[in-house]
């Protein structure tokens, strides 16, 4: 039985929308009908949306699940490029010095942690953001004590954060002097879910309230669902719930594509400066170094494709399960695939393989 399949293209020529059945999706160019049937085929497993824009215009749209484009998709760590933008209004609107600036002064609660160890208290926004954080605490790493999957355990989420022992670095290991970009990257969710933390301290209003007044309601995001940090029973008065930075953000897959532009438009929406030009371009430069060939730079991904003899270079927002929505700057476009391959093995290679397969080419060719 084939997948429910719901396609929408955006003729520019034409000026208006044909829609198409998975039968009537013969109107596609060859690049883009060829990506369209492997997908449907199976071929990358849990695909549930593809959505592509260039040069300010939607050139694909394809749903290959029941719940089609109303449905709010949970892209997981995808929300963590959204915490950086909230950080970079919060600094904008004065409710943060700056990147430079101590996590903990905006955590009372917490104070305690930066008095009995004077390191803790100078780990800053721009530490955690880059995923190179002097606490031990490692997601890709199933020993490691601030692993995620332990977070989860405990109600107190930031507290375990603070918690945390200082990083070592034995000859074996790279130090941060000795590291491209003098970090020493180590990816970490309870970093950035502390940064929510302290956001919805710094702003002085609920945090989703103030994502959708400053961020989602300018670009016409009606709908977002968020998931929140446990409450704290002992903490009183207990405040308003906390979202989740770290993952969980439920959007659609248009709304994704709408904050993939604003960032390759260095902030601008439809002629408005609405995130500052300069904090897009620091979010969008090798702040960190993951690997060879791939950069982080404020809670973004930077990655490499070949495709034939081109190397094309693209600023992400990733999430488990190959979740990824894809700034690729010299093609002028915004790429959105959604999939619900959680417990696919290699799940971010099946969608690097479409990209650079299938959706690059097709891009590369028209």
């Amino acid at each position: 039985m084939k997948r429910p399949v719901h396609l929408v293209v955006l003729s520019c020529s034409l000026l208006f929308l044909l829609v198409f059945s998975a039968e009537g999706a013969s109107a596609l160019t060859p690049p883009l009908q060829a990506a369209d049937a492997a997908v449907r085929a199976g071929q990358f497993q849990a695909i549930t949306s593809i959505v592509i824009a260039r040069k300010d215009q939607l050139v694909f749209e394809a749903y290959y699940d029941p719940e089609g484009r109303e449905a709010l998709r949970n892209t997981r760590s995808a929300t963590k490029s959204v915490a950086g933008m909230l950080l970079g209004l919060a600094i904008a609107d004065g409710h943060v010095a700056s990147v430079k600036a101590s996590v903990l002064e905006h955590l009372p609660r917490q104070a305690e942690h930066g008095r009995r160890e004077p390191r803790k208290a100078a780990i800053s926004f721009e530490d955690l953001i880059t995923m190179s954080g002097p606490l031990e605490c490692n997601d890709w790493n199933e020993w490691s004590r601030g692993n995620e999957e332990r977070m989860y355990l405990v109600e107190d989420w930031v507290g375990f954060f603070w918690e945390l022992p200082m990083r070592g670095f034995p000859a074996w290991a790279t130090a941060p002097k000795d590291s491209p970009h003098g970090r020493a990257f180590s990816y970490c969710t309870a970093g950035v879910s502390t940064v929510g933390a302290a956001l919805s301290a710094a702003v002085r209003e609920p945090l989703a309230q103030y994502a959708q007044r400053r961020l989602f309601e300018p670009l016409g995001i009606t709908a977002a669902q968020w998931q929140f940090m446990a409450a704290v029973p002992q903490q009183q008065p207990a405040g308003p719930p906390i979202p989740q930075a770290g993952g969980g953000l439920g959007l659609r897959s248009l709304d994704l594509l709408k904050l993939g532009q604003l960032y390759r438009d260095g902030g601008r929406w439809q002629g408005r400066q609405l995130m500052p030009a300069a904090w897009v371009a620091a979010s969008l430069s090798p702040q960190a170094r993951m690997e060879d060939g791939t950069d982080y730079g404020y809670l973004f991904w930077g990655h490499q494709f070949q495709v034939g003899e081109r190397r094309i270079r693209s600023w992400a927002m990733n999430g488990a399960g190959g979740n990824t929505v894809q700034i690729i700057p010299e093609l002028d476009a915004v790429i959105v695939i959604t999939s619900s391959n959680y417990q696919v093995r290699n799940a971010p290679k099946l969608t690097m393989d479409l990209l650079a397969k299938h959706l690059l080419p097709a891009l590369l060719a028209n």
